[in-house]
């Protein structure tokens, strides 16, 4: 039965001709790859972006090399699709505030006018803190926004980072610390006080 096959194994039949073979991998790694899409983008478009990053999987299947298992691989064309989920939204963004409901632009006038870090602390436990996150987080490209997001908050190591992104770990250092300064000094400009420490 297919079922009992490791990965490898049913990837091999993938590539043999059995392109059915790959609904076992989509079963098998399905929540997986949900529940790292929709920590990135907007809970609308998750179901849309992880079925993307299986199309991706399977149309580079052949590409795949056994050093690492197949869910890591998986991971890193998840949160490629991701990234460049954002990369189009940049380019279509105009002024995310004005999109915000009146309640996100309420919380946000309300954040924007604390100066505590407790204060802060506090208010990002409310309903609107995701959109307004989401709103500081344009404040860098995609891919640095990727890189803060693992690491700041969802606190994965650098060397995971760089992993599941498959760049270089100098290069998520560069990119963190370049991430935290600059919403440090978005933060500051708008009376937010703490909050990202540089490391």
């Amino acid at each position: 039965m297919a079922e009992h096959l490791d990965d490898t194994d049913v990837i091999s039949r993938v590539l043999d001709g059995n392109s059915n073979a790959f609904a076992l991998l989509v079963e098998r790694h399905e929540c997986h790859v949900t529940k790292i899409v929709a920590a990135h983008v907007p809970g609308d478009q998750v179901r849309e972006i992880a079925h993307e990053a299986f199309i991706r999987a399977y149309t580079s299947l052949s590409g795949y090399k056994p050093l690492k298992p197949f869910q890591n691989w998986l991971t890193t064309i998840a949160l490629r699709c991701c990234h460049d989920y954002w990369r189009v939204q940049y380019r279509r963004k105009e002024s995310l505030v004005c999109d915000m409901s009146e309640d996100g632009q309420n919380w946000l006038d309300s954040v924007m006018s604390v100066s505590s870090t407790e204060a802060f602390e506090a208010m990002v436990n409310q309903q609107e803190a995701r959109q307004v996150l989401d709103l500081i987080l344009t404040q860098l490209s995609p891919m640095d926004r990727m890189v803060l997001t693992l690491t700041y908050l969802e606190e994965h190591t650098v060397k995971e980072t760089a992993a599941m992104l498959d760049i270089s770990v100098p290069n998520v250092k560069v990119r963190a610390f370049r991430a935290k300064r600059k919403l440090k000094i978005f933060l500051k400009r708008h009376g937010i006080q703490g909050g990202l420490h540089e490391s």
